[in-house]
């Protein structure tokens, strides 16, 4: 199982990147220091310039590619005016912008670190907005640690919880960009699963395990006809 670490900690040593290790190392049973770990604070200047040039120097396209072809996704950043730093934030948007399906369908665990435990909903209010905005599979639990949490037996549940379901979906859903319309393989000239016959019926398809419903107004009955009916039920 290929897991990658994307950590947007700027000190050396890091506490970001200290859990996204220990996250790691509980979803894949490697040791610490075999897990690979993109630090951002190394690829602050490209990511600049990736945004001025449209195209990324080869450590970030090298990062990006990484992130791109992993089975599985953790995310950890320091929490900077009760949000996400703008490195991290950065990253994500150069990555989405060279290809917009990069994360569909692809599992990721969001994790934090911080001061004070008062930060621990940028989780919610943050980053679990961002990964379900990319279409990534977010993982249900997330680990946030703040300063008094290390060595604390709390944390160390909650790193193996969320890397338990980080492995087991990590293991469960198709790689991500493979899609396939009722069952069947059927993409179009761009490798989007997008095929299928047009029909009077919505048309399932489902990309790195996500299910979309395409859009047929032949299916929509006007709200007047649904409120006639109501009152003729009534």
């Amino acid at each position: 199982m290929n897991i990658v670490v994307v950590s947007a900690g700027l000190s050396v040593p890091s506490s970001t990147r200290l859990l996204g290790e220990r996250l790691a190392a509980a979803a894949t049973g490697q040791a610490p220091s075999d897990v690979p770990v993109i630090e951002l604070r190394d690829l602050a200047v490209d990511i600049a310039h990736n945004f001025t040039s449209g195209f990324p120097a080869p450590a970030l396209a090298e990062a990006m590619d990484a992130v791109t072809g992993a089975d599985g996704v953790i995310v950890v950043t320091p929490v900077f005016s009760a949000s996400y730093s703008g490195l991290f934030k950065s990253f994500f948007d150069v990555l989405g912008a060279r290809d917009r399906e990069a994360l569909a369908g692809k599992p990721v665990l969001i994790a934090a670190t911080g001061g004070t435990p008062r930060h621990s909903l940028v989780l919610e209010h943050s980053l679990r907005p961002l990964f379900a905005h990319l279409r990534a599979v977010v993982v249900p639990t997330g680990v946030y640690a703040a300063s008094q949490d290390w060595g604390d037996k709390g944390l160390d549940a909650r790193i193996a919880r969320a890397a338990g379901e980080l492995a087991a979906l990590a293991g469960a859903l198709p790689a991500a960009g493979n899609g396939t319309v009722d069952g069947n393989s059927n993409s179009n000239s761009n490798g989007n699963g997008d095929g299928g016959e047009a029909g009077g019926d919505a048309i399932r398809v489902t990309r790195g395990g996500a299910v979309d419903d395409k859009f047929d107004a032949r299916n929509v009955v006007p709200f007047e006809e649904q409120l006639a009916a109501l009152r003729s039920a009534g």
